[in-house]
Order: C-alpha cells, then structure tokens, then sequence
C-alpha cells in the first residue's frame, strides 16, 4: 500500500464499525435524498436536520414533488435549520432536475455543478454517495482530519486551498473504496476528531497522526473567531421569517414589527428577506412567503 494511503485500512475499519445509522446512507437511499440530505447538514448538525428531512422526504419523495410547489413552501418547511435561503436552492435545484433532467439526479459531476446552489463540495459528495464516483470529498470535518493527521496543523486554512485539493486527491483509493473513505473521514471528524475537543485517544489513526506526534502544537494562524447570534440582523431575519412561515397566508406589518423591537435593524432585515426572494411584499402592504 502507497504510504499515501496508509490512513485507509483503520479509517475504514473504525467506520464500519462506528458509523452512525442515518438514513441517507442506507442502501437504499435515493439521489434525490443524498442530495437533500447534503444542503440540509450544511454548516447544520445532524440532529438537527434528521426531523426536518424526514419530514421533507415523506413530503417531497422526488425533485418533481417539490418542483410542482411554490418557493415559498420550501421556506415554510424548512423550520429552524437556519440559512434559509438553502431552501430556495433547493426548491430551484428541483426544477431543474425535472426541466432538465427527466426528474433525475445527474450522476456525472460536472452536470451536478450546473444545477442551482450547488457548489464543488456538494457535487463531489453527491456523485460520491449516491452514484459511488471516486472524487476528493472537503468538507470541515475531512479537511481538519486531513489538517492533522497529514500536515501536522491544528486546523485547516479557513477557505479551501489548491494544496487541499492536491492532498485530498492523493489520497483518493481505488474506485471501490473512494466513497466509503470519502464519508468515513468525514464521520471520524464529526465524532472523534472534532474542532475543539479532539477524541485523540479513541481515534483509529493517532498513532500516525503528524499532529498528535509532533505534540500538537496550537493553532498560529490567523484569530479564529466564535460565531455570534444573540442580536444579529441574522437573529432578526429568522425572527420575521419565523412569522412569515407560521401564518397561513399574508401578514400585516404590524405582526411582523412587533417581533423585533430596532426598528432600522428590523426594516434592514426585512429589505434583505425581500430582496434574497425569501419573502414578498404585496401591493396591499402586507407580506408573505414566495408564491
């Protein structure tokens, strides 16, 4: 075996036997909903999107299901997962598929890069997952593994570098195994090798680990910054949008100001759910959900 590719025997035998039973991952599963599956756990824990896409998969089973409803209705059951324009993406993706592609998911990576809102993560993920492609899969959790257990770095550069990539294709194996590898880093980042509290002692590859053997020496890259919420335009936007999704039709602006007590912080929030077509003004003055 390539020392490149000395990580794949124990990744591969810890995911077998550690991997989380989700349902996207079942045999059975369909490329339709991988594909949801994908936009939903983006920059989303799983716990968090298991209810919402059960619910979606028993409403919309196929991209034809969704496409034959409004944007706004992708909105309404997208609930709390947050980054709500992901839903629109999604509902805009299912169109195409049934415009252009029969009402199937392509298979090839390219093809999958055309379709609206998504990105290369995405593409590689789902011709990886749902149609067994062999393509370097970089999401956070492979990439911080990739950080540690290869370059010795306590974590990855904050976008994707080319270096990245080259590293992630190198260690690609044969076509047979490139899409169980591809997930079981993924999942050994999400459970073992996690951002702040590293599981080193129960990971499969610390004895290789260049970081951990190199006595993991700390971050020296730029400040990382903690997400904040508690106050934000983001907190506002979800706060009108939360109205907008529970009202069975149109809402007068009184019910939405009084979700939010700064008013120019409100308007702003509200301008900026109009203008990312996530909400709608009528010429009445009240507001809805994109029909």
């Amino acid at each position: 075996m390539p020392e490149s590719n000395l990580l794949l025997e124990p990744v591969l035998d810890w995911y077998a036997e550690s991997a989380r039973d989700l349902p996207w991952r079942t045999p059975g599963a369909s490329p339709w909903s991988i594909l949801v599956s994908e936009i939903m756990l983006q920059q989303t824990p799983v716990v968090r999107v298991l209810p919402v896409w059960t619910e979606w998969m028993e409403r919309w089973p196929t991209a034809a299901a969704l496409a034959e409803e409004p944007p706004g209705e992708a909105v309404r059951h997208w609930g709390r997962l947050g980054y709500p324009r992901r839903a629109l993406n999604l509902h805009a993706c299912a169109r195409a598929i049934t415009d252009h592609h029969g009402g199937e998911v392509p298979s090839d990576h390219a093809t999958l890069l055309t379709l609206p809102g998504i990105g290369e993560y995405t593409a590689a993920a789902v011709a990886s997952f749902a149609f067994k492609g062999r393509h370097a899969v970089l999401d956070t959790n492979v990439r911080r593994v990739l950080a540690r257990a290869v370059r010795g770095e306590e974590y990855p550069p904050k976008a994707t570098t080319s270096a990245e990539r080259r590293l992630a294709e190198s260690l690609l194996p044969g076509a047979d195994d490139a899409p169980v590898w591809a997930v079981a880093v993924m999942e050994l980042g999400a459970l073992v090798c996690t951002a702040r509290a590293p599981r080193c002692a129960d990971c499969p590859i610390g004895d290789l680990c260049a970081w951990r053997l190199a006595g993991k020496p700390a971050y020296d890259g730029p400040a990382r910054k903690g997400q904040t919420y508690a106050g934000t335009d983001r907190q506002c936007r979800g706060r009108l949008l939360a109205v907008l999704r529970q009202a069975h039709g149109p809402v007068p602006k009184d019910a939405l100001d009084v979700v939010w007590d700064i008013a120019p912080q409100r308007e702003r929030a509200l301008d900026g759910l109009i203008a990312d077509g996530l909400a709608e003004v009528l010429d009445d003055g009240t507001y809805r959900l994109p029909g």
